[in-house]
């Protein structure tokens, strides 16, 4: 099956294009070099990734600001391991975070080979809710930005994905319309259900293997987006 009178593709960035898991995890192990942190980076990221996840659910949800996301991530995993921080020690270890996520840029198998077939047939954008300052870099540091016409982020607009102003905003931004455009990404309730309330087409990278309602089209590696597009 194929999706017919596309023009314009959207895609999340992070855990879909840019493999984040694996340039946080090396991130954190510069942090925890200079931060002088004694304790296995592997068995902090075990304990942080699902603190993470839940700190990002409460931020697009607006239950947590962005200094409350970079704070609490990290004081509840270190408290996981009996390990208490100054506040601004914390607040160091944030900042040294965010420095050092852009300095590794692997990305997903697939990514540069999918981009190029795709760059050929339809214009490219990315939509995302990552913070703004560290996303620029990511792109440019992987070299992908080239292929992107916009790039929307969730905090030029104010709101989070899945709220339609983050949407239509990309939408405005790419002078298309809803009904020729499509969005990939990884987080079913911000990128599919999202999209799918302006009346946009959806495609999700079921990147941690979940079970969606059949309906939805996903596909498991990015090379399977050829099937559709």
């Amino acid at each position: 099956m194929k999706y017919q009178n596309i023009t314009d593709v959207f895609f999340d960035l992070d855990h879909t294009l840019w493999d984040f898991d694996k340039n946080s995890f090396l991130a954190l192990e510069r942090v925890f070099s200079s931060h002088r942190i004694e304790l296995d980076v592997s068995d902090f990221v075990n304990t942080y990734e699902p603190i993470n996840f839940e700190y990002w659910k409460r931020f697009r949800e607006e239950r947590v600001s962005k200094q409350d996301l970079r704070r609490g991530r990290l004081i509840d995993t270190f408290s996981k391991f009996n390990m208490s921080f100054h506040i601004h020690e914390i607040d160091a270890m944030a900042t040294s975070y965010i420095d050092e996520l852009p300095v590794d840029n692997h990305l997903f198998d697939g990514t540069i080979e999918i981009l190029d077939y795709l760059a050929e047939k339809y214009a490219l954008h990315i939509i995302t809710n990552g913070f703004q300052e560290v996303q620029g870099l990511k792109l440019k540091n992987s070299g992908i930005d080239k292929y992107f016409k916009t790039v929307t982020s969730s905090e030029e607009v104010g709101v989070k994905k899945p709220n339609p102003l983050v949407f239509e905003t990309a939408l405005e931004k790419a002078k298309t319309q809803n009904k020729k455009s499509i969005m990939i990404g990884d987080t079913f309730e911000a990128d599919i259900l999202g999209a799918e309330a302006v009346g946009m087409e959806t495609l999700f990278y079921n990147y941690r293997k979940e079970t969606i309602p059949s309906k939805y089209v996903l596909v498991n590696s990015l090379l399977e987006i050829k099937t559709y597009l």
